[in-house]
């Protein structure tokens, strides 16, 4: 493979999340490694930054430090909102407001959120037998609510970025397309995951191609073919299909990341490439997987 993708190295940067190292939605998928020997390991693996897990540190201060000496930045924090759920609103803004101050503080400039109402990601149910469908209502409310997190975010300087996820009301083509159609695109950008795309059924390289010049975010992340098959056929859960291996890191699964990072350097991509595989540690030790990441980008972005 050619080291042909060309990015501006000085701004786009790799970063990794913890999610291979331990799940942040359901506990049981976790072997006990502690927040210093993930974030060690990040850093081994060749990253500059990462996402936030449920085992750092809370305290600012330490946590900063913690990064710092292992040359780690926080690329973005992630915010569930609910403007599809009654009554909501306010809370949403409350705990949106609460990741700006953070990500603030981190001195990062981009904020990754997901519309949760009625997700049943978290739940035992068949997976895509049992996502919602928002009606008119709703729609409205998301579209109405992201532009405000929009404003709130660019008055700071910074990207809100949208994640279009399984499990949720924003989870197919058709989907995001609706919602890249109801926000400002001055406001709202768009956080492709190509693992996401790509398990929904969707194709995540017409996805970068539709909206290489509003993403904002990206999280790599690949998949196997095999098992979300076995999802759609079995019924199975979204926890069911992590603990089967549905995800694994670029290189290692079904997609060519090799034209989807070509449209994003082409279209003047800048920001963060992260990767990410909500895996079992137990059945995919977290460093080797990490290190596989980073050789894999390396061969294809030269650095």
């Amino acid at each position: 493979m050619s080291a042909s993708v060309l990015f501006d190295r000085t701004k786009v940067h790799l970063g990794v999340t913890p999610t291979l190292w331990w799940n942040d939605d359901f506990p049981s998928i976790d072997i006990g490694i502690p927040f210093e020997q993930c974030v060690s390991e990040m850093a081994l693996a060749g990253f500059e930054g990462c996402s936030i897990g449920h085992k750092y540190p809370t305290d600012i201060a330490v946590l900063r430090n913690a990064l710092e000496l292992r040359g780690l930045r926080v690329s973005e924090p992630w915010t569930s909102t609910y403007f599809t759920s009654e009554d909501m609103y306010q809370t949403t803004l409350r705990t949106f407001r609460a990741s700006l101050d953070f990500i603030k503080a981190m001195g990062g400039t981009d904020l990754v959120v997901a519309e949760f109402g009625g997700a049943v990601n978290p739940l035992p149910v068949a997976l895509f037998a049992n996502r919602p469908l928002f009606d008119g209502r709703q729609w409205s409310a998301l579209c109405d609510g992201m532009n405000e997190l929009g404003k709130i975010t660019a008055a700071e300087g910074m990207r809100l970025c949208y994640h279009h996820h399984m499990g949720t009301g924003v989870m197919t083509r058709a989907d995001t397309d609706r919602l890249m159609a109801g926000t400002d695109p001055d406001l709202v950008h768009l956080c492709l995951d190509t693992g996401h795309a790509a398990f929904a059924g969707d194709d995540p390289l017409a996805l970068a191609q539709a909206y290489a010049p509003r993403i904002g975010h990206v999280h790599l992340k690949d998949v196997r073919p095999e098992v979300v098959l076995a999802v759609r056929e079995q019924y199975l859960t979204f926890q069911e299909a992590i603990e089967a291996g549905v995800f694994t890191v670029p290189g290692d699964g079904s997609i060519d990341f090799v034209p989807i990072l070509q449209t994003l350097a082409d279209s003047g991509y800048e920001g963060w490439l992260v990767v990410e595989a909500e895996q079992d540690p137990a059945k995919a030790p977290p460093l080797e997987y990490a290190l596989k990441a980073r050789a894999y980008l390396r061969d294809v972005l030269g650095w």
